[in-house]
């Protein structure tokens, strides 16, 4: 069994040995040994609850919480894991929005422009886009519309532009491998560029759910709309096939 000194723990958890040396006053965290020589020795079991300890910290439980937790005889590792993931998730999202936000805001304050509500549809007749938001309202729901619209707002001209031209080169380059096998690493590949693609245009790219069926259900509205599957003026249904299999297969086997 690997035992680690006071020093080598230290080091490998990223905190000082004062610390340790707290924990152990506290009975928060007590060595594995402690030699005839007073050297403190820590074994995998320790690792695990110091591993817990400074999971509750940057959840900012105080120390003597942490110690009743960790001490009852209820409590369960996995349990405990799993609520810390989940925890962290929502404070990547948290922190992932607030990044955006702070990107988005230093870009206008050096001269950038967010882009209007009309600008999100420039392209289209006033009557056609109309209609199109529409559709969207009643498929997907206001509320959902919206995010995305509110999100996309917030891009400079240039920021919307280069996104856009992004999702037509992807659309391009998958156009070129219709005649391949969708599950091949190739088309996957081109695949999760136009996932995280579609996840910008959605407003989502910073949120811990991976939308799986959101995407698969995107793949089959490519064979049952032919609107999204138009190349050179035409729809073009083995394109669409061709999509809504490697969509499936990329939401199966990567967002679950």
């Amino acid at each position: 069994m690997i035992q680690y000194s006071v020093k080598q723990l230290a080091q490998l958890a990223g905190i000082s040995v004062r610390t340790l040396h707290l924990y152990d006053q506290l009975g928060l965290l007590k060595p594995n040994i402690r030699t005839v020589a007073r050297y403190r020795l820590y074994g995998e079991k320790e690792l695990l609850r110091l591993q817990q300890i400074l999971f509750y910290k940057e959840l900012d439980f105080p120390l003597q919480e942490i110690g009743k937790i960790l001490d009852d005889p209820d409590f369960d590792l996995v349990e405990a894991l799993l609520s810390h993931k989940n925890a962290l998730e929502i404070r990547r999202d948290r922190i992932g929005t607030l990044l955006t936000t702070l990107d988005r805001t230093i870009s206008k304050l050096k001269g950038g422009h967010m882009l209007t509500h009309d600008e999100l549809y420039e392209g289209l007749p006033k009557e056609q886009a109309q209609a199109y938001r529409k559709e969207a309202i009643e498929k997907y729901g206001k509320e959902t519309v919206e995010h995305s619209e509110n999100a996309l707002r917030q891009l400079t001209k240039d920021q919307y532009a280069q996104l856009s031209t992004e999702s037509e080169a992807i659309r391009r380059e998958l156009a070129l491998l219709i005649n391949e096998d969708p599950k091949s690493a190739q088309v996957q590949a081109l695949i999760a560029r136009h996932y995280e693609n579609i996840r910008m245009f959605w407003g989502t790219a910073h949120t811990s759910d991976k939308q799986a069926e959101a995407y698969k259900g995107l793949g089959q509205l490519y064979v049952d709309d032919e609107r999204f599957t138009i190349i050179d003026g035409k729809p073009n249904p083995v394109y669409a096939r061709f999509m809504c299999k490697a969509m499936a297969y990329f939401a199966e086997t990567h967002l679950k």
